[in-house]
Formats: C-alpha cells, structure tokens, sequence
C-alpha cells in the first residue's frame, strides 16, 4: 500500500509519463483495489522502500518455511528422526 494517496499521487506525477486523465484513472484503479486489503494474508506500507523490501523478502522467506512445505521437502528425515 502507499503511504497516502497524496504520496501516490506525487509518485505518479513524479513519473512524468502520464497524462492527467491517467493518473485519475490509476488513482481511482488504486482506490479500487485497496478496499480489497483484507483478502491478503499480508499487508506492506510501500513508505520507506528498503524496509518493504526488507517485510516483501521475510514474507517470502515465512511462505516457504511453511509446514505443508517443508513437511513434503523433508518427509525422509521426519521419518528417519521419528523411527525407532
């Protein structure tokens, strides 16, 4: 998510490649879909870019930790560990 919608404003004017009717219609688009925020299982203010970075890559890291993940990946060991 932006910071604000003014922040993403100045963002997408900063770009200086769109026109005025554009930046309306991303702006009304980006609205859209942050009233939809709460399907996600995670949620990144875009405010300081190497911090989201930093949340975007530990979010990565977590999914792929993930039981159902690593339980497949290391089946053989679980069984070997857990044998008698």
């Amino acid at each position: 998510l932006p910071p604000s919608k003014e922040e993403l404003d100045r963002r997408l004017r900063g770009r200086g490649q769109d026109s005025e009717e554009v930046i309306a219609k991303r702006m009304a688009q980006a609205v859209a879909e942050m009233t939809h925020y709460a399907e996600y299982d995670y949620l990144i203010v875009n405010d300081d870019f190497n911090l989201a970075l930093s949340d975007l890559k530990t979010i990565i890291r977590a999914e792929r930790l993930r039981l159902g993940r690593q339980k497949q990946r290391h089946d053989a060991l679980i069984t070997k560990l857990l044998a008698d």
